[in-house]
């Protein structure tokens, strides 16, 4: 397993430091929030430029969100042809419509969507990642089902995020990384207590079960550290990576 991180900056100043630091923490990769390369979108030589030898590393996975209207498909396009230059190896799609009110033929239809998307990711050397979230389209476990019935195996991939199963309300992480080990890419390692995120190992999850199931289903993708606790950057990588390697990888 490779281990990446991802983490909002404030600044410029903030990101320089994610980007140069990454690597002397302990991690292989970044996994970027749109704002910290939103500038090079149009300009992905622009970005090799600016990062040299590890642009790749720092971009290989791309976070973004929005609807599934003409205009945030047309974003989303924007960014497989970033990806495609930069190296990308995975795009993150954390999907802003509102759980409220959706029915499952709505969840479906997204599941549809976002295959035929998948399929466009895949013509420009990427993959599309579904990030489930709390009160987005994906929150629920049979919402998960009702996706992946439509969306099958072979197109869109899953993205697990520890901290917003738990927040949905599913607590058993484990049970959903064994049923859905076929389509999962991606796991975001996120601690939470009472609601809030914290750094990893100073909330509540029990982080032994999920790598218990992660061996068991053979897994050898990305880990990222999605840290959104508000923590120091440097300190929260630092310990982040200490916590994982504390687990064995």
């Amino acid at each position: 397993m490779k281990i990446a991180f991802s983490k909002p900056t404030q600044d410029d100043a903030e990101r320089q430091t994610l980007f140069t630091h990454f690597r002397s923490s302990g991690y292989t990769g970044l996994q970027l929030k749109y704002s910290q390369y939103e500038a090079y979108i149009d300009q992905p030589t622009s970005f090799l430029e600016a990062w040299g030898a590890d642009a790749r590393a720092i971009a290989s996975g791309l976070i973004t969100g929005g609807y599934l209207d003409d205009a945030g498909i047309a974003d989303l396009r924007r960014v497989f042809k970033f990806a495609q230059v930069v190296g990308t190896e995975r795009i993150i799609f954390c999907h802003s419509q509102p759980r409220q009110d959706l029915s499952r033929a709505d969840i479906q239809g997204y599941a549809r969507t976002l295959a035929h998307l998948a399929e466009e990711a895949q013509q420009h050397n990427t993959s599309l990642s579904l990030h489930h979230h709390y009160n987005q389209p994906v929150m629920y476990r049979q919402d998960f089902a009702d996706f992946f019935a439509i969306a099958g195996e072979q197109s869109v991939k899953l993205t697990i995020d520890t901290a917003h199963l738990v927040k949905s309300g599913i607590d058993d992480i484990a049970a959903v990384i064994r049923d859905y080990h076929r389509v999962i890419d991606n796991i975001h390692l996120k601690d939470i207590a009472g609601g809030d995120f914290k750094l990893l190992g100073q909330g509540n999850i029990d982080f032994t079960k999920v790598f218990v199931a992660l061996h068991e289903i053979g897994y050898t993708g990305w880990l990222c550290a999605d840290e959104e606790s508000g923590s120091n950057l440097m300190d929260a990588m630092q310990a982040s990576a200490q916590f994982i390697h504390t687990l064995g990888i």
